[in-house]
């Protein structure tokens, strides 16, 4: 079943306390050190973390060159009102290009042939950056497609008791991680990484 752009809030707001937005009231200190803001493309939006989830977000942001993902989170998102927050040009999977849009522009290019396509198009924009992949169904049409190295996942303490798994309906579970090779402890959030073991 869909989930409808007030569920979507929701969630959001449970699983990213840890990101606070600008208007929320800093806290002087924090566990991990003074708070620090993050500046995004959108000038509407700025990150309140932890100073360890600051270095954390900054160092992923610098080498993220493009990113991946799928329709139904470009339509969520309304396109990020024409800029990715990260500042970075995003490779949407689709069937068909949305309309009122262009097949590609500075922020957006549209993939219709599929997530091998999408990622080859993805790595030439990104140049000797990485290329970021979206969770849900885009990773593991990614992970299927042999294409994915890493899986980075943010951990937050709240059971939800509902949503849309992280991998779901993957053909070619169980898939092992080897890791984490990173961990890195914010307020709220754990940051993991861990690198995707290739098939013997």
């Amino acid at each position: 079943m869909g989930r409808n752009s007030a569920d979507v809030s929701r969630t959001v707001r449970w699983l990213r306390p840890w990101v606070g937005g600008r208007r929320q009231p800093a806290s002087p200190t924090s566990r991990h050190g003074t708070d620090r803001e993050t500046p995004t493309a959108d000038p509407e939006l700025t990150f309140r973390t932890s100073a360890t989830s600051a270095r954390h977000l900054r160092a992923l942001t610098e080498r993220t060159g493009a990113l991946v993902v799928g329709r139904r989170l470009f339509d969520i998102t309304s396109g990020w009102g024409g800029r990715h927050p990260l500042d970075v040009p995003v490779v949407v999977v689709t069937h068909r290009v949305p309309e009122g849009w262009e097949p590609k522009n500075d922020s957006f290019v549209f993939v219709t042939d599929g997530i091998e396509s999408a990622i080859a198009r993805a790595k030439a924009i990104a140049g000797d950056k990485e290329v970021g992949v979206n969770g849900g169904t885009i990773a593991a049409q990614v992970v299927e497609a042999g294409l994915l190295d890493e899986v980075h996942v943010e951990l937050v303490p709240v059971l939800l008791g509902a949503g849309v798994p992280l991998f779901a309906d993957l053909k070619i579970a169980p898939l092992q991680l080897d890791g984490p090779f990173s961990v890195v402890e914010g307020d709220g959030v754990t940051h993991l990484a861990y690198r995707v073991r290739r098939a013997a």
